[in-house]
């Protein structure tokens, strides 16, 4: 049983969740400490709710595809895919820890350009129902979200800095 236990607490670790330490747990006597330690979710229901929120986000970025051509209806589309999509690795790893890591300096301001252009995309789409508007606000919310994404992989946005650059200069 217990290699079974070790075993779980391995694989909590590799897809981000926290090891539970009753130790720890103790020390921390926190109101919101406190409700967190009453909320918890079992590894299956985790797993669970990351598979229905990551199949949601995806569904709703493809079903955006349908409706491309009128731009208020995709970018609200894409926008609730995106933030499914997001909200269902909190799942995994907690919310706790991955607002911890979406403002590590690593990628704050991937973080805020992702969340500053999904706030435009809406306010274009929503209130000022401008189809150019909501147009580049989209292309911007789609790079960002690569952008973000690529802070993730361990050198990937320089590497893919030094491609553009090497595609886009100019000098001959």
């Amino acid at each position: 049983m217990e290699r079974v236990n070790e075993a779980m607490s391995r694989v909590k670790t590799l897809i981000g969740m926290e090891v539970e330490d009753p130790e720890a747990q103790e020390a921390n006597a926190s109101l919101i400490e406190d409700f967190n330690r009453n909320c918890t979710l079992s590894t299956k229901q985790r797993l669970y709710g990351f598979a229905v929120c990551f199949v949601a986000g995806v569904a709703c970025t493809l079903l955006s595809m349908i409706v491309f051509l009128n731009p208020i209806k995709f970018a609200t589309m894409f926008t609730l895919g995106n933030l499914l999509a997001l909200g269902s690795t909190a799942f995994l790893m907690g919310p706790k820890r991955q607002m911890r890591l979406m403002v590590d300096p690593v990628r704050v301001y991937a973080t805020g350009v992702y969340i500053g252009s999904i706030i435009i995309a809406l306010l274009c789409a929503l209130y000022v129902r401008s189809k150019l508007l909501t147009l580049l606000a989209i292309i911007l919310e789609f790079g960002s979200l690569v952008w973000y994404s690529l802070s993730y992989i361990p050198f990937a946005r320089s590497m893919v800095s030094k491609v553009l650059m090497a595609c886009f200069d100019t000098e001959f």
